[in-house]
């Protein structure tokens, strides 16, 4: 027999990062500002962020929170099947809804456990999910809860999903297509179009996650559906208010059927404290500027365009992304760790991406971009990326540029 914390004894892999001065995770930030945040006294110019549209600081934003405690309380005390469900609730499921193009909205404590509650009331013993390799750990882990079989299919590969559909399609009841509209490390967009057609040959629901797609794609930020034009053809919209809507939370959209079900199934729903006041106003409130001010959208696509172009422009190697997530591929997980602490003392804050979040070999640096970044903010951080990366032969050294160009191939298909 072993004791139960003998795992946690033997676990020294963040302590070797640690002990080499290079650890870049639980960074105590003193402040924040639109663009940047302050630690350890200083101002450092933050790329590692998903507030895409920069609402965090909106005075309208922050004055709805107040004024939602100050009627709500700070709490709802309970979950929203008995006691915690506040008109608040009921009013951003409305407007969401309108908002996505679907019939009805359920609002969660967060992202995670609308996932969570989606999947494991939606999938029974005999039906099948169909999952993208790269999917967030929060659809991960809705499929194990889901009481159905989960096949996976390769990263946005449609020849390998239309593959095992017609292996396995028919062994199953119902089934569900499920995958990140844009994918959270990588930045790239998943083909909806053709999954779309997949999922009405072989008889299944599509299932996506607009986390980082929703107040990004689409005309008016609606999320990919809508980026495609296909808003109608995605049957389950699931997503978060940790990122363009500056707050905590997460929601599930669908045909009212389906949600009224939910609300009285999902156990991660029916069993967890509901939204409190202060988020569910802050949503509201990033809703209706949204809606209305059409210039946080238009500065984002125009500073992710920017950095795009003006990165690659460098010779780092993009993945191909083609939304605000601009991830730089690295190689080396070490060398990733190196690479964030050097920006980090450069006055730019960034995150590391590595094993097991993607493949061995390819680590990445996230950097990711909002509306609030000024052009100066920008060209200081291309110029520090331009330093780092000859410093570190990323960049201007065609042999290393090709071999991350064959890991990019090889391991992500761009």
């Amino acid at each position: 027999m072993m004791d139960l914390f003998e795992k946690c004894r033997k676990y020294d892999r963040a302590k070797q990062v640690q002990a080499a001065g290079v650890y870049p995770y639980f960074r105590a930030i003193e402040s924040t500002s639109g663009s940047s945040v302050v630690t350890q006294g200083k101002r450092r110019v933050m790329i590692g962020s998903n507030n895409y549209l920069g609402l965090t600081h909106h005075p309208r934003v922050q004055e709805a929170a107040k004024k939602a405690i100050e009627r709500f309380g700070t709490g709802c005390t309970g979950s929203r099947f008995l006691n915690g469900n506040l008109v608040l609730h009921e009013e951003l499921e409305a407007r969401l809804a309108k908002f996505l193009g679907k019939e009805s909205c359920l609002v969660y404590a967060t992202g995670f456990l609308a996932n969570q509650g989606t999947l494991s009331s939606l999938v029974s013993r005999n039906d099948v999910i169909y999952s993208d390799r790269e999917n967030h750990a929060s659809i991960i882990e809705g499929t194990q809860v889901a009481l159905g079989d989960t096949i996976k299919f390769k990263h946005n590969d449609m020849v390998d999903l239309e593959r095992v559909l017609a292996n396995t399609r028919k062994k199953y009841d119902g089934a569900v297509i499920i995958a990140d509209g844009v994918f959270s490390m990588s930045g790239d967009i998943f083909d909806v179009e053709r999954a779309a057609e997949l999922a009405k040959a072989y008889e299944c629901r599509l299932f996506i996650d607009d986390a980082h797609a929703v107040g990004v794609l689409g005309p008016h930020g609606e999320g990919t559906g809508h980026h495609f034009g296909i808003q109608n053809d995605v049957d389950v919209v699931v997503g978060t208010f940790s990122k363009s809507f500056a707050s905590i939370g997460g929601f599930v959209a669908a045909k009212e059927e389906v949600i009224h079900y939910m609300k009285h199934v999902a156990r991660p729903f029916i069993f967890s404290a509901a939204m409190p006041p202060a988020a569910v106003a802050a949503v509201l409130e990033c809703l209706k500027i949204v809606e209305s001010e059409p210039q946080h959208l238009m500065n984002l696509r125009r500073n992710a365009a920017k950095m795009k172009t003006e990165i690659e422009g460098l010779g780092f190697n993009t993945l191909n992304s083609q939304t605000p997530i601009i991830p730089l591929l690295i190689g080396d997980d070490y060398a990733a760790f190196q690479f964030t602490q050097k920006l980090y003392e450069n006055g730019v804050f960034a995150t590391p991406v590595v094993r097991p979040a993607v493949p061995e070999g390819c680590a990445l640096i996230r950097t990711s971009y909002m509306a609030s970044h000024t052009d100066e903010d920008l060209d200081y951080v291309l110029e520090i990326l331009d330093k780092l990366g000859r410093e570190f032969g990323i960049i201007g050294c065609g042999s290393k540029q090709s071999e991350l160009a064959s890991l990019a191939q090889q391991h992500f298909g761009v």
